[in-house]
């Protein structure tokens, strides 16, 4: 146990500065018990409106990047006096202990800001919320067929046929199955409700974005990218390994599937289901701490990914996604401690919103330093603080381009 849950009360005036994003070695969070407080980001500059929004009593400040262990992604202003109970991160199993519903809560916050930040990203990308009911397995099966990787398009169509049984192109799809059968090398292992592990192989997908969901996943073994697919591009959420978890929202919320998970590496996955999520919260709050702690970790780098989406160079936009990246796996930035990351230049390009085509181009200038090479089809980063380097040079340029345009 990390210690006795001693939460302290604390006050604040009106006008004051409660957090301040950017801020680094955030290790608390805070919980309003009286007065209002006005939340904003500096994303909200760049989308050109305002999102900020006014926070009361019970409502929780800060919880992401202290669970996240990583900087602030809001300014927290008082706009009346205001008291807060403040919980240190290391004390927060001891909270879901001592208080389950608060942890409940962050969790649900959680995955509803994860919604959020999803359809941002997907307006984004697209101009407009992306669809994320089963009618979008159609966009995603044409997207894997495109790139002849048979397995996931035989996948997304499978799970059409099913959840759409009364389409009016049922009978084309069922066509196009049969057409790439022969080629189809592996199909998703079915195991019974309720079976809690679970093996599956490489190119094996664990579930797509439209489908319905029923349970977390914990891995054990390997690795899973999580990704979407928007205007027939692939934007990768997310490179998972041992340890972490995905699938939550759909379990939390009952809402089809945000994003596909796709086997990377031959995974062992412990999964968790509705019946038994509550009974994990009150028998295991370590994995409650984990998954939100995890939650925290992508909810931080979803929006990362939307400010990333601001920056118009798309050299700027490769630099920039791999800083975050760096960041997430908490390697020195000011050093040049070399770090082997564990994923590739396809995915790299995916998370800066571009196709392996128009990333190819531009790694070709990044390797020209020989700072950034590729090993074992995994990118190897030999000088950190050159990333930095470059991604504060094409940020500097977006703030900048900013403020002409309001000028202007």
């Amino acid at each position: 146990m990390a210690g006795q849950f001693q939460p302290v009360l604390v006050k604040y005036v009106k006008d004051s500065c409660i957090v301040v994003e950017g801020k680094i070695n955030t290790d608390r969070f805070f919980i309003i018990q009286a007065g209002k407080v006005r939340i904003v980001r500096e994303v909200d500059q760049f989308m050109k409106q305002d999102n900020s929004s006014a926070a009361g009593p019970g409502d929780i400040i800060g919880a992401v990047s202290a669970m996240a262990g990583y900087s602030y992604i809001e300014t927290a202003v008082a706009l009346t006096d205001v008291s807060m109970l403040v919980v240190e991160r290391k004390y927060y199993e001891d909270l879901i202990r001592s208080n389950t519903p608060v942890a409940v809560k962050i969790i649900r916050q959680f995955s509803q800001r994860l919604r959020i930040l999803d359809e941002m990203l997907s307006r984004r990308a697209n101009g407009k919320i992306a669809v994320s009911d089963a009618s979008h397995l159609l966009q995603v099966a044409d997207y894997y067929l495109n790139r002849r990787m048979f397995n996931q398009a035989f996948y997304a169509w499978q799970q059409y046929t099913v959840l759409c049984p009364g389409a009016a192109d049922l009978a084309e799809v069922k066509q196009d199955m049969m057409k790439i059968a022969p080629k189809v090398k592996m199909l998703k292992p079915v195991y019974p409700p309720g079976t809690m592990e679970r093996s599956y192989p490489k190119a094996c997908i664990v579930f797509a974005e439209g489908e319905k969901g029923e349970d977390l996943f914990i891995i054990r073994k390997g690795s899973v990218k999580i990704s979407k697919i928007v205007n027939n591009q692939e934007v990768v959420l997310a490179v998972l390994k041992k340890g972490d978890i995905f699938g939550e929202m759909a379990l939390l919320e009952d809402k089809p599937r945000a994003a596909t998970a796709e086997v990377l590496e031959d995974c062992t996955l412990m999964a968790v289901n509705r019946a038994n999520f509550r009974d994990l919260i009150n028998s295991h709050p370590e994995l409650v701490s984990r998954l939100t702690t995890l939650m925290a970790e992508r909810i931080w780098l979803m929006y990362k990914q939307l400010a990333n989406s601001f920056i118009e160079n798309p050299l700027g936009r490769i630099y920039d996604a791999l800083l975050i990246q760096l960041e997430k796996d908490r390697v020195p930035l000011n050093t040049n401690q070399p770090h082997l990351c564990n994923f590739g230049l396809n995915e790299l390009a995916g998370m800066a919103g571009l196709s392996p085509d128009e990333g190819s181009a531009l790694f070709k200038k990044i390797f020209l330093s020989k700072r950034i090479t590729v090993s074992n089809d995994k990118i190897y980063v030999g000088d950190p603080s050159e990333v930095l380097r470059q991604t504060e040079y094409y940020r500097r340029a977006m703030r900048i381009g900013n403020v002409r345009g309001d000028l202007g």
